[in-house]
């Protein structure tokens, strides 16, 4: 994900406006990629045929999600206004949401949100299962913790 730290909730929220379409959200990535960067941890669980995968956006944290190829399962905990298909929808409090594959999503946390996205997997390695769920791995914020450890698969 492509995440920036922001001053004025106001001004992310109207970059949220036109979307949910894959286009806009990429127009959007494109700009935040000129900006600084914040780094997202991301943890995993891998158990039972399923990945769990979570990070922590801090508030005032705007960010974009890679285009996913598989159905998943998003379970939010926070306070973030995030693209639908409905258009920017803001989710207060403990959510479990449907994702349909062919998602790719923006957002702008009020409040510290914890996200974990879980979905169906076979795989055990973490940058295998990554290229499972998104042909944009290279952009995930884990990848880039993988590659800056010397790990380059």
């Amino acid at each position: 994900m492509d995440n920036l730290p922001i001053s004025h909730e106001e001004n992310a929220l109207s970059l949220l406006g036109g979307m949910p379409s894959v286009a806009a959200v990429r127009e959007l990535e494109a700009h935040l990629l000129t900006l600084p960067q914040v780094d997202l941890a991301t943890t995993h669980v891998i158990h039972g045929g399923m990945c769990a995968r979570t990070i922590l956006i801090p508030a005032g944290v705007v960010l974009t999600g890679a285009l996913t190829n598989c159905d998943n399962v998003c379970i939010v905990c926070g306070d973030i206004t995030v693209t639908t298909d409905e258009g920017p929808q803001r989710l207060a409090g403990y959510h479990v949401l449907p994702a349909k594959a062919g998602a790719k999503r923006a957002g702008v946390a009020h409040a510290d949100t914890w996200w974990t996205t879980i979905h169906r997997t076979e795989l055990a390695n973490i940058a295998d299962i990554e290229n499972e769920m998104t042909d944009e791995s290279a952009g995930l914020g884990s990848r880039r913790a993988l590659l800056a450890d010397g790990v380059t698969q």
